[in-house]
């Protein structure tokens, strides 16, 4: 509830509005990026539904804090990994800014950054984590296509 003017009258409505299923949840979010064409997708919390929880297309999430020493140095490993991935259409790389914006989901729990999961198109409310690898672009690249539902590429030649 975020009223110009707080009185009775006000109070009453909202509630009546909440019985009724009328409201709509306020969800933190950073305003939604006019240009979001680059390798890593910009997700907000208004985007987090149809970026992350799309069921057209696998998405590799990464929550992010932008004073986190590990994730600024994470940062230029995920732009190389988002260019690596950047001709997969069924895949998105994805980042979000966890400390501004709200993440509309309860099966992605953020509780130390980065946080990194793989939301599979089939499977958005079972996401796995990304856990005990290295953060370079050999363990994350080996991680998404453990994971991938559709990859196009095919695998490279040593």
């Amino acid at each position: 509830m975020e009223p110009e003017e707080f009185d009775s009258d006000v109070l009453r409505q909202f509630v009546l509005a909440f019985k009724k299923g009328k409201l709509k949840p306020i969800v933190k979010s950073q305003p939604v990026p006019k240009n979001n064409k680059g390798p890593v997708k910009v997700v907000v919390g208004k985007t987090f539904e149809t970026i992350v929880m799309d069921p057209k297309n696998d998405v590799l999430i990464e929550f992010y804090a932008p004073w986190c020493g590990h994730c600024k140095k994470l940062e230029p490993v995920y732009a190389e990994l988002g260019k690596k991935y950047r001709n997969e259409k069924n895949l998105v790389i994805a980042k979000m800014d966890a400390t501004a914006n709200d993440v509309t989901s309860d099966h992605y729990k953020v509780e130390g950054f980065p946080t990194i999961y793989f939301a599979p198109r089939d499977k958005k409310n079972n996401p796995i984590k990304f856990e005990g690898g290295d953060r370079d672009l050999e363990h994350l690249s080996k991680f998404i296509e453990e994971h991938a539902t559709k990859l196009s590429r095919t695998k490279e030649e040593l």
